[in-house]
């Protein structure tokens, strides 16, 4: 069987992990694995695979990024990308594997409903894909958040300053909760749960009349900044499908510039950017990213096409890609009161 790989949208730390589970279960079976370069753009244009062998997959399990490389494709413009895509699925491979966040995956089910012998991996560090409670790289993602703050807090509280940390998340705000949460972060502000600018002042002033003399203040890039009292620029770039490329808002830097117009404080702004992507998975990230690589196989040759194996408490199961492809998992209100309750 000819099974092709690839990795699209964006890139998180335990891709390799995955791909090395899936290559590893089919190269034991006798099973060729075929890996497509640059996402969907190696199926839409000139087919970008090529054979992978196992010293392809030697030492890539702690590497970060993805060996096959990844893009942002748009299939819709021009017209026909998915339907060249579906062309070239049928004329080159037994079964494809895409790995990839809400957008990979709502791609994969139309080719799925249109009878591709697909299969898909949750992926994005921004942990918002319903129906499964673990996504490739959050956790590397989480790790990289704790960790910057465990670095910020001691500068801050050596020169007495109010620190704004920008995270990733795009809409949701698990990334800024679940790090701002190890990290210790004294004020955490995410889309789901929005907040005013003189909460935060408020907020700020008591920690400061409690003898707390400085803060540290995590923002979600997708914080929304009318209620801040801000407004929304127009023109904002695309990720090239379509997407806003949201850290080009400047939350971070705008919410600072607030705090510092409202006088007492000196305040300076962190944007984590893309250090939550890079470097090496986290040992979760590695064993979770190996576990439902080895459950996408195990569905490709149960033919168990139009699914993704999602994780639920501690077990992969398997599930329609419908169910993952719409909607959006956002931080629930109990996990927001926990980290309020440090505030």
């Amino acid at each position: 069987m000819r099974i092709g790989v690839l990795t699209a949208g964006g890139d998180a730390p335990g891709l390799n992990a995955a791909i090395r589970g899936l290559g590893q279960m089919a190269f034991r079976e006798g099973h060729e694995l075929i890996g497509i370069a640059n996402g969907w753009a190696g199926l839409a244009g000139e087919f970008s695979g090529r054979a992978l062998h196992p010293e392809d997959l030697s030492g890539v399990v702690g590497q970060g990024g993805t060996i096959l490389g990844t893009a942002r494709y748009d299939l819709d413009r021009p017209a026909g990308g998915r339907e060249r895509v579906l062309r070239t699925i049928n004329d080159h491979l037994d079964a494809l594997v895409a790995i990839g966040g809400d957008g990979t995956q709502r791609i994969s089910n139309w080719l799925a409903d249109r009878g591709a012998p697909i299969v898909g991996v949750p992926k994005t560090l921004d942990n918002d894909l319903v129906g499964t409670d673990y996504c490739i790289g959050f956790d590397t993602a989480v790790s990289i958040v704790a960790e910057s703050l465990d670095r910020l807090y001691t500068t801050a509280a050596s020169h007495h300053r109010v620190m704004v940390v920008e995270t990733m998340g795009r809409a949701t705000g698990w990334v800024a909760a679940m790090g701002g949460l190890a990290g210790g972060a004294d004020l955490i502000v995410i889309p789901e749960f929005p907040i005013t600018l003189d909460q935060i002042i408020a907020h700020l002033v008591k920690r400061r009349n409690s003898n707390n003399a400085f803060s540290i203040v995590v923002v979600a890039e997708g914080i929304n900044l009318e209620t801040l009292g801000g407004v929304e620029a127009g023109g904002v770039p695309t990720d090239g499908i379509g997407g806003v490329r949201l850290a080009t808002r400047g939350v971070g830097q705008f919410v600072a510039a607030q705090i510092d117009a409202h006088g007492g404080f000196e305040v300076r702004t962190t944007v984590l950017g893309h250090l939550q992507r890079g470097g090496s998975p986290t040992a979760y990230d590695r064993i979770w990213a190996t576990r439902v690589g080895a459950a996408a196989y195990d569905a490709v040759v149960a033919e168990r096409f139009g699914m993704i194996p999602v994780v639920r408490g501690s077990q992969v199961e398997l599930a329609p890609l419908a169910a993952v492809a719409h909607g959006q998992r956002q931080v629930p209100r109990e996990l927001y009161d926990l980290c309020a309750a440090f505030f």
